[in-house]
């Protein structure tokens, strides 16, 4: 057997076949079912797009990289995978291994606001910052404008992806009056639309009445009370009981058609049995009583 060439990890490897009885995984951890079931189909049906890493070790190989396209070439029934070999110590490989998992890791919006506001404390300009994370120059501003101002709701709304940055930086750089300015040229020229507008109207409500910052609220009420903040939280709390009716009757109503739609369907026979075929055999009790017209209990 032809010996097998080991390059560093900084240099260009090709790829070699080796027995899959010879690798053994270095740094071995738990799996998605799911995950794992769909990466098997996947290599099943398009092939393995990625050759695994390896080092040698004695007469075996120690997996780097690639667990996952390992095993799944394992329950795949093959004896071979294609592989790159390279040259690390044990520190190496573990580092290596653990790279991939993080770089594999999917990071949050808040990871991401949170690198760029550190880059920008280091110094970074706006357009080194745009560079080392692929974004526009001009979201980065945006951001970090948000971000100095402590426009937590604002960043918030554009985390979700329903407020567009340009519109955000807008609200925050203005008073109350050309916030209505800038939302009326926002829907004028297409950047809100029908529900998309009421969300921001709502949006700004909000961050009028209860702060930039969540939380701002509880150390308001740590201020002087007046009768006019009392008189506004007693409105604020008679318009959240109406929401909580209008919310309770909406549901009452989803209900009686529920219960009516079961009632007619549980009255077929045709249906009945399709359910004892499913094995479906019971409901929520409290949903079978209002059925069978006992009512809740």
């Amino acid at each position: 057997m032809a010996a097998h060439q080991a390059l560093h990890v900084g240099e260009a490897a090709p790829i070699q076949l080796l027995n899959l009885e010879r690798i053994q995984v270095l740094n071995p951890r738990s799996r998605n079912p799911q995950v794992f079931a769909r990466l098997v189909e996947s290599i099943a049906s398009l092939g393995l797009k990625r050759p695994i890493t390896v080092t040698p070790s004695g007469e075996h190989f120690d997996l780097v990289c690639g667990q996952g396209r390992f095993e799944a070439f394992k329950v795949l029934g093959e004896t071979q995978i294609p592989c790159v070999l390279v040259s690390a110590s044990e520190a190496d490989r573990y580092l290596i291994s653990l790279v991939e998992n993080l770089a594999r890791r999917k990071h949050s919006n808040r990871d991401l606001l949170n690198a760029i506001a550190v880059l920008a404390e280091r110094g970074y300009s706006i357009k080194q910052i745009a560079g080392k994370i692929c974004l526009d120059p001009t979201y980065i501003a945006g951001i970090l404008l948000l971000l100095r101002q402590g426009e937590e709701r604002l960043i918030a709304a554009v985390e979700k992806g329903w407020l567009p940055i340009s519109v955000a930086t807008e609200v925050a750089r203005s008073d109350d009056a050309q916030v209505q300015t800038a939302m009326l040229d926002a829907y004028e020229s297409g950047v809100l639309k029908g529900e998309q507008l009421l969300k921001v109207r709502r949006l700004i409500d909000r961050r009028r009445a209860l702060g930039k910052c969540y939380g701002q609220m509880h150390r308001a009420a740590e201020r002087l009370t007046t009768p006019g903040k009392l008189l506004n939280a007693y409105q604020q709390e008679v318009r959240r009981q109406r929401l909580m009716i209008k919310k309770a009757d909406v549901g009452e109503q989803r209900l009686l058609f529920v219960v009516s739609a079961l009632r007619k369907l549980l009255a077929d026979d045709y249906f009945c049995t399709l359910l004892r075929s499913e094995g479906i055999g019971d409901l929520p009790q409290v949903l079978a009583d209002r059925i069978r017209n006992e009512g809740p209990r």
